[in-house]
Formats: structure tokens, C-alpha cells, sequence
């Protein structure tokens, strides 16, 4: 690429941003927070109580972008089968001759929306994690791979627990970020009552290709990080495990660390906010404001945390707050 394509590739995600605002008022971080997980190559994990417009986000974010989406609705009842597909027997009508035919379930899309992922069974929650990983779909031994770009988005509600069955570990994992969703200010919420109770309907024009997305995906790789920072990020990660950590505060209240692919994702997401923001090298503050999505669901917190009210994110305060950065950073 160009530096001209570079820079006309990177001036259509302001525009990417204002058409989804065109319906979602006001959430900017949580927008950012999607975008970078699209830009990185990940999954986003999006949590929020009833009505803060989740669904519409996600669906406003593929009408954004030329590329296919699927809806597919958790419930108790739903089998692997119906998100991965399953081959039904057909007959060749010229020779007579019977085979077997896989019909292509859901999960074959570019973008889709995994909603109320929690009110699914383990075993169907568990059809996701190869095409989350690999992004391909393994069926009766023959291998299907998924479209490019391919990219999850998942909700769960998190105040309803009766009839839902909390994400495992590496379910979780598998997630790039995992994005909270606050309720609106209280201008917010006024534009948002003007703006849905009347007759106008925002008309969301497609500004992105799955082919610029992929261009946009292989640019963040290109972003660069300090050596400095890498180690910042090493160490900030490895200090979230409670039999390595030198923080009593994680040795007190954290029964689980995190693993390899959270430093991953740090970076990756951490160099996808540079470019969102223009910038072609990663920061201090891109990296502490991304550890937050980044280890909110990849540290466990024990039950002595539980009673006292203290969140992954409370720990993520202390690690930031502890871990020392590089003096060749502290400028």
C-alpha cells in the first residue's frame, strides 16, 4: 500500500463512525472499543442491562460495512447444529446416486451476533470455539473454512441469572475484549428519546469493504510498539498471576491470572487505538486504557474479592497503579 491508500484507507473510519452515530447516540467508548476489536482481528464479548441498544449497535455497525451478517438468538433449545450447519442426504437426479450435502449454518458470515450467548447450554456455546479460534468449522472430519473477514459479536445480559449458564473460562478467552455497556448521560438519553419516537429514520450508508478491512487488520500489525513497552505489557500480564505476582493485592484477592493471549490481544488492541486515533505508534496511556477490556474476563477473582465487592477491573487499578513503567517511557 500507498501511503495515499494508507491515508484514504484510514480516513474512512471517522466516516465508519459517523454513520453508526446516525442511530447510536452518544456510547463512544464502547463504539472504539468495537471498532478496535474489528481493526485487531478479534471477538468482542458486549455486556449491558435490557435496552441499551446492543443488538442495534452491532446491527447498525454490519449496515455500516459491505459485508454479510447473521443474527443467531441463544435460547436453552439451540444445538451446535444450528449455528455450524449439519448435512442433510440428497440425490443426483441424472445418475441416481445419493451423498451427503453440508448445508452451511449461520456462523458463516462475515459479521455475526451471537445474542444472549448465556442463555445457551456449555455444549453449544462450545461450537464456537473453533471458529472463533481457527475461524473454520469442522464437520463429520471434513473442514470448512469461514468467510474473511470473519467477526463475532456476542452479548449476555448481566442482572438476569436465572436460565443462563455463565461462559467457561475458555469460552471467555476467546474473546478479544470484553466490552461494558453504561447507561447513557442524561443528555444522551433525551437525544435518544427525540430521535426514536418520531417519524425520521436514519438511513446508514455502507463505507467499508471486507477486502479494506482486511487491509485495515494487516496496518495494525504494522503499527509500532516500543521495546520498552513490550515489556511493560510482559510484565503487567504476569503480574495478574497469583503464585508469580510481587502485588499482595493479587496474591490476596485473585484465585487465576492471565494467560499468553492476553498479552496479545493488549498489543494488538493497544495498536488498533493508535491507528483509530491516527497515530502509527502505540503509547502508555493506549496500552493502560485497553487492559481494561483486555483483563476484565481473563482474571479470576476469588471469594474473599466476591464479598468485599472487588471487580477484575479494581485489580487492573492496582496492577497499573504498581507496575513500574521503563524509565525510557517516562517522558
Amino acid at each position: 500500500m500507498t501511503e495515499k491508500d494508507i491515508h484514504h484507507l484510514l480516513s474512512k473510519l471517522p466516516q465508519l463512525k459517523q454513520e453508526i452515530q446516525k442511530v447510536i447516540v452518544g456510547q463512544e467508548e464502547v463504539l472504539d472499543e468495537v471498532l478496535i476489536t474489528m481493526m485487531a482481528g478479534g471477538h468482542g464479548l458486549l455486556e449491558g442491562v435490557p435496552g441499551l441498544a446492543k443488538t442495534l449497535l452491532v446491527r447498525t455497525l454490519s449496515n455500516a460495512m459491505d459485508l454479510g451478517f447473521r443474527r443467531i438468538q441463544f435460547t436453552p433449545d439451540l444445538m451446535p447444529t444450528d449455528i455450524l450447519g449439519t448435512e442433510v442426504l440428497e440425490e443426483d437426479h441424472a445418475t441416481g446416486k445419493r451423498f451427503f450435502k453440508f448445508n452451511e449454518g449461520p456462523i458463516f458470515s462475515n459479521i455475526v451476533l451471537a445474542d444472549e450467548i448465556n442463555r445457551t447450554p456449555p455444549k453449544t456455546q462450545a461450537a464456537l470455539l473453533e471458529a472463533m479460534q481457527e475461524h473454520e468449522v469442522t464437520y463429520a472430519g471434513k473442514t470448512y473454512f469461514l468467510p474473511k473477514p470473519f467477526f463475532l459479536l456476542a452479548t449476555q445480559n448481566p442482572i438476569e441469572q436465572a436460565g443462563t449458564y455463565p461462559l467457561p473460562e475458555a469460552q471467555l478467552d476467546r474473546f478479544l475484549l470484553y466490552i461494558k455497556i453504561k447507561y447513557p448521560t442524561e443528555q444522551e438519553e433525551l437525544n435518544i428519546l427525540s430521535s426514536t419516537t418520531g417519524t425520521r429514520q436514519a438511513q446508514v450508508q455502507p463505507i467499508l469493504s471486507g477486502e479494506e478491512v482486511m487491509l485495515l487488520r494487516q496496518l495494525v500489525r504494522e503499527v509500532s510498539i516500543s521495546d520498552e513497552l513490550l515489556g511493560f505489557v510482559n510484565q503487567l500480564v504476569r503480574a495478574t498471576r497469583p503464585d508469580s505476582t510481587p502485588i499482595d493485592f493479587v496474591k490476596q484477592y485473585c484465585r487465576w491470572g492471565a494467560g499468553p493471549r492476553a498479552g496479545q490481544a493488549l498489543i494488538l488492541t493497544s495498536k488498533a487505538k493508535a491507528l483509530l486515533n491516527g497515530r502509527f505508534a502505540v503509547t502508555v496511556d493506549d496500552i493502560k486504557t485497553m487492559a481494561y477490556p483486555v483483563l476484565r474476563h481473563r482474571v479470576l477473582v476469588n471469594f474473599a474479592a466476591e464479598a468485599e465487592h472487588i471487580t477484575p477491573d479494581k485489580v487492573v487499578d492496582e496492577l497499573l497503579q504498581n507496575i513500574k513503567l521503563p524509565k525510557a517511557v517516562l517522558v
